[in-house]
């Protein structure tokens, strides 16, 4: 089917689904970051385009907003912005419609989102859906928005309870799910319920935001809102959540969804303990577990154990080395019977034979570690 054609099919699919429940559902993914937690993977790549079970992890955002019925996604981008147009287009391929908005400063959350006002489709009271780039998510989206336009609400926020509220924004709610304040981080919290990083917005919010200067939903927008006398709900959802800000937590998220923990719909396999993607060589005698995704065209050498990590494609681990809890970037070379804890290797880096690297270290992309049975650590 050429372009013209898929076009044209999905605007009647969307035509006939705002007609069946009454509003068009507009989302903007907020991918605008740097990730400087996430370096050295993110000097080569944007945070959302990091190959996360085998996908760029925006790929599973995509896809949840998809099957929650969104008609029309905007990306609200900055940092290597190009790289997102490059590999998605125009979202037919997805089943979306996909537009691009890049500031030319970072404006915030509250700027992102203000930025994009003039992409969106959506009437004044249509829902717009808003993710935060870096978070993973099993809640129930079409749940959330039910909440939201049950209580004619301006805002509704998704929250989650973690067991230590103290490093997190905490908000409470009433017995109604009314949100009735929003907390910095402080060291004795309230409540356990956070901000998730999932919003819906009523379009006309968004447009009474100021424009043209950095925002901060968490600090000015929602607090206000309050003031105002507004309509904020939290929806609360136990589902899997996690922020993937850092390497652990990247790993974390990538093994939990080849391992099926996490759901996600865009998954390129049947979960299980490992994901291999098409062109790796993974030798007989390796060992590929803990939900370790191997990249495209990626090669894993004899004995050679990989537990619990992710393999960008491209990348090379040679025979009898071991990799546990760590991310090995494009194109990396690991050498014969290296150790590899809890690290992250940056893209084409060379880690010569019999080197040991410990929780934490970080190594540059193509960086050259030469041979020599050496034992680093973050400590050291």
């Amino acid at each position: 089917m050429d372009s013209e054609s898929t076009c044209s099919k999905l605007s009647t699919v969307r035509t006939a689904r705002r007609k069946g429940r009454g509003f068009f559902i507009d989302a903007i993914v907020l991918v605008g970051g740097k990730g400087t937690r996430l370096r050295p993977l993110t000097l080569t790549a944007p945070k959302p385009m990091l190959p996360t079970a085998g996908v760029p992890f925006l790929m599973h955002q995509l896809a949840q907003a998809r099957a929650a019925g969104v008609d029309h996604v905007v990306l609200a981008t900055s940092y290597r912005a190009e790289t997102f147009e490059a590999y998605f287009g125009d979202g037919s391929i997805l089943g979306l419609e996909l537009e691009y908005a890049t500031e030319s400063q970072p404006m915030g959350t509250g700027g992102g989102i203000r930025n994009v006002a003039g992409q969106l489709r959506g009437g004044p009271a249509d829902p717009v859906l808003i993710f935060n780039g870096d978070v993973l998510s099993g809640h129930d989206i079409a749940a959330q928005l039910e909440l939201h336009a049950k209580n004619d609400a301006a805002v509704t926020l998704y929250l989650t309870k973690v067991d230590d509220p103290r490093a997190f924004g905490c908000v409470p709610i009433d017995a109604a799910s009314h949100v009735t304040g929003f907390l910095e981080k402080t060291p004795d919290p309230i409540t356990n319920l956070i901000n998730a990083g999932c919003y819906v917005f009523r379009r006309e919010v968004i447009d009474a935001m100021p424009a043209g200067r950095p925002l901060s939903v968490e600090r000015e927008t929602f607090p206000q809102l309050l003031r105002d006398g507004a309509t904020v709900m939290g929806y609360v959802d136990s589902a899997y959540w996690l922020d993937l800000g850092t390497p652990q937590a990247f790993i974390q998220g990538s093994c939990d969804l080849v391992r099926g923990i996490a759901p996600s719909p865009a998954v390129p396999g049947p979960t299980g303990e490992a994901l291999v993607l098409a062109g790796a060589q993974v030798a007989a005698s390796a060992t590929v577990v803990g939900g370790t995704c191997i990249g495209a065209r990626a090669t894993v050498g004899d004995g050679a154990v990989v537990d619990g990590s992710v393999v960008f494609d491209k990348a090379v681990i040679e025979a009898g080395a071991h990799v546990r809890d760590s991310v090995i970037g494009k194109g990396a070379h690991i050498g014969e019977g290296v150790v590899l804890q809890g690290v992250v290797i940056g893209d084409g880096a060379h880690i010569g034979a019999g080197n040991e690297l410990l929780e934490g270290v970080r190594v540059w992309p193509h960086a050259i570690l030469a041979p020599g049975s050496v034992r680093f650590s973050s400590d050291e």
